[in-house]
């Protein structure tokens, strides 16, 4: 089979097309033919191993994993002996972060846990675009303090992959939704359902004034003390992801601001669970939520793809496809 191989941390120039073994499923897995992936933060993180905690997790010092790609959509080929839920045959997608990644490859093992029935009306692009990012802004969302009808939540981000699931969502939980991104992303976060856009070029909404309930950070391109700024009294400020620094800042001052100052401050780990991709893929059929996807590329092509995502401009997703007949 074909697969997009790196043996050294770098640029997107490190990987490579190359024949790669079909790998074989272990007792608890299936072997997936992959119909298409898409590219996350980590994917572009554990390319080029930064931050260095990356380097700490998955390999020093080269990565143990040789194909990237953990949200992946295919068919299944074969199951383990111990596999309860799936059979050769039906269509799935879902995170496969939790086991060895590969998902840029024509075919890959995945615990069974790890996966959810893809809705027939949603096509493998759509599918393969959902599962981190949708997970992220509903966790994001719901976990920690759930939004609810009439608050005011700020999306920091919201342009993005997990923004544009981020601003659906909270729209379905009733909130009054900003998003803020860049100004080539203004009219995506509208599209999404903003009801407010924020171009974060030209105006600093940890300054403006305003004040919100519920601040969803994905970029933390400001720091800690300026974001509890823009949140009202006993709002609460979830972090997703940012640079590696001021998650540390997050992290310590975060327990004292929240009990000085009334204001909750909280870092969100990602949880892959097959439970919510299923309420995930109930909100698709039932129309309330649809990935945005900005541009596909094929398999040959994810040293480009990963080259984009890495320049930030990406709008929603983005896809990888490996040409497969989606009738096959």
């Amino acid at each position: 089979m074909k697969g997009i191989v790196y043996s050294q941390y770098g640029s997107p120039d490190v990987l490579q097309l190359k024949d790669v073994e079909l790998p074989i499923p272990k007792d608890d897995e299936v072997l997936i033919k992959v119909h298409a992936a898409s590219i996350n933060d980590w994917d572009w993180g554990l390319l080029r191993g930064k931050p260095f905690m990356n380097r700490l997790l998955f390999g020093l010092p080269n990565p143990k994993s040789r194909i990237l790609g953990s949200d992946i959509a295919g068919r299944i080929e074969t199951v383990g002996s111990r596999v309860k839920l799936f059979q050769p045959g039906d269509d799935v997608f879902g995170d496969i972060s939790g086991g060895s990644w590969g998902g840029y490859a024509e075919y890959v093992c995945a615990r069974e846990n790890s996966l959810a029935f893809k809705p027939v009306d949603m096509t493998f692009e759509e599918a393969a675009a959902t599962p981190q990012a949708a997970l992220l802004a509903l966790q994001g969302l719901r976990d920690k303090r759930k939004v609810h009808s009439g608050q005011k939540v700020l999306i920091n981000g919201a342009g993005g992959g997990t923004g544009t699931f981020a601003v659906q969502i909270a729209r379905l939980f009733g909130a009054e939704v900003t998003g803020v991104d860049s100004t080539e992303k203004l009219d995506t976060m509208r599209s999404a359902g903003a009801d407010h856009v924020i171009d974060f070029t030209r105006e600093d909404f940890t300054g403006n004034g305003r004040h919100y309930d519920f601040i969803l950070d994905l970029v933390l391109n400001r720091s800690v003390f300026n974001c509890k700024r823009a949140l009202a009294s006993g709002g609460i400020y979830v972090i997703v992801g940012g640079l590696t620094v001021r998650l540390s800042q997050a992290v310590i001052l975060g327990p004292w601001i929240s009990m000085i100052e009334g204001k909750k401050i909280v870092l969100l780990l990602h949880k892959p669970q097959a439970g919510d991709l299923d309420f995930i893929a109930e909100l698709f059929e039932a129309d309330k939520i649809k990935p945005v996807i900005d541009k596909c590329y094929p398999l040959a092509e994810v040293p480009e793809a990963l080259r984009y995502f890495g320049e930030g401009h990406a709008r929603g997703k983005i896809v990888i496809t490996m040409g497969h007949d989606n009738n096959m």
